[in-house]
């Protein structure tokens, strides 16, 4: 029985694809080990979206050849797509494997341990021109609480500092059945609670949608509302969660459907990048600051207290201190939940790369840490909204904090909540269900010290 290790390196949808390859493998008859571990086969699921990534997916490809130089080492995914020429030359590397041929991996695997096709190493399409949305499958993970579903691939955008659109190709859409099909196995597993991801999320259709043309509105939102609505009537989901959202997907028809829904969580990661319309056109974004603005007012009016998180890049080339200091004062005005906050890096073969005004990294890391600070603020004030409330939390785990045992879980805004142990068994049980609790202030400044009230599941 080959022995066969995994790694994922980048975003959900690439952790998706990792668990979706180990499980293809596992059926296969793979033993699956941790990837210190010697093994046969090790599979390393690149990322590509900075220069920073593509060197830590080199860095592994080489540290599984030290592990055993014996086995096959295979690259799979975004930096596979981007640089496969490069790859060819590296001799730690024994198979390539670009996107929408992972699915093909036990079937390449098989070939090549069976000696039936050592002269093909390199299994790479032309990413740009295929219609046809992977089919990936899971019907477990690592978990037993939440799973990432992933329904699109490609992105049609093309920000100026984005090399994706090259790595993933253009938008595909899952179907709705097999999404449905995916998510009922799932739920059937013992899973309470989905998130929808996808590259490019709110893209969710819109091929379908060019195809047979309706009222555009601001954005496509009714494939995707429409997918939601199927998988909240699969009996037994308590939760529905959604990736990554473009700002002008929300509009108030979409919010108010969603609202409609109680299985839906009211948190929405609106990725904004920067709080300065003309940075914004430098990005190659296609909202304005009030465009965006608008429509987390609308969430706050349709939603109580909506959860509203999103990203930003400091130190964008040309991003001036007046620059700075307008996203500044524009993050503190929206007053998010949560910002990922990261210093722009170079990216070989996007527009941002051969901009002017490149910034020196050490005012990178200046303005980072001062949006940092603002995040950290900001946080805690949402946080203190629920300090007295009574809350439904998905439990997950028993975690230590501060010395002492604690069943933690979250809230559908995804507000940590932490429930001391008094009895292991009866909270090890707990876990992976819905409870209501009171909230009784914090046991840190991330997390809310709750008590028991009734179960709901």
């Amino acid at each position: 029985m080959p022995k066969a290790a995994f790694h994922n390196l980048g975003c959900k949808v690439n952790a998706y694809e990792t668990e979706a390859m180990q499980q293809q493998l596992a059926q296969r008859g793979y033993e699956i080990v941790p990837f210190d571990e010697k093994a046969d086969v090790y599979i390393i699921n690149t990322c590509s979206v900075t220069n920073i990534a593509d060197r830590k997916s080199r860095q592994m490809l080489h540290r599984a050849k030290k592990l055993n130089p014996q086995a096959l080492v295979v690259a799979a995914g975004c930096y596979v797509q981007v640089a496969s020429e490069e790859l060819k030359k590296d001799a730690s590397v024994d198979l390539i494997i670009g996107n929408n041929r992972k699915a093909e991996l036990a079937d390449i695997l098989d070939a090549r341990l069976a000696e039936k096709n050592e002269e093909n190493r390199v299994y790479v399409l032309d990413i740009a021109h295929t219609h046809e949305y992977e089919r990936l499958h899971l019907d477990r993970l690592g978990g037993h609480t939440r799973a990432f579903i992933k329904v699109q691939d490609g992105c049609n955008q093309f920000c100026s500092y984005c090399i994706i659109p090259y790595a993933r190709g253009r938008v595909r859409s899952r179907s709705h059945e097999d999404v449905a099909e995916e998510v009922k196995g799932l739920v059937a597993g013992g899973y309470k609670e989905v998130v929808l991801t996808g590259i490019h999320l709110s893209s969710y259709g819109i091929e379908r949608m060019e195809e047979n043309p309706v009222s555009h509105g601001d954005w496509n939102h009714r494939e995707l509302l429409a997918l939601i609505k199927e998988v909240h009537a699969i009996e037994g989901l308590e939760r529905i969660r959604l990736g990554s959202l473009e700002p002008r997907i929300i509009t108030r028809e979409f919010a108010e459907e969603l609202a409609k829904l109680p299985k839906f969580c009211p948190h929405f990661h609106l990725s904004l990048q920067s709080g300065c319309d003309e940075t914004l056109k430098r990005m190659n974004r296609h909202y304005t600051t009030e465009d965006y603005e608008a429509r987390c007012r609308l969430l706050r009016e349709v939603f109580d207290h909506p959860a509203i998180t999103t990203d930003v890049i400091v130190g964008f080339p040309g991003e001036t201190e007046e620059e700075f200091a307008l996203t500044k004062e524009y993050l503190e005005r929206i007053h998010f939940y949560e910002m990922h906050i990261f210093k722009y890096s170079r990216r070989e073969g996007t527009k941002a790369a051969v901009m002017k005004d490149q910034i020196p990294e050490s005012v990178k890391a200046e303005r980072s840490d001062v949006l940092l600070s603002l995040e950290t603020k900001m946080s805690e004030e949402y946080r203190k909204h629920y300090g007295d409330s009574v809350l439904s939390v998905l439990f997950e785990e028993i975690t230590v904090i501060d010395g002492k045992e604690y069943l933690t879980g979250y809230t559908p805004q995804y507000v940590r909540a932490a429930l001391p142990v008094t009895d292991r068994e009866i909270c090890s049980r707990m876990a992976g269900n819905i409870f209501e609790v009171q909230a009784e202030g914090f046991v840190t400044d991330e997390a809310l010290r709750v008590k028991l009230q009734e179960i709901t599941v």
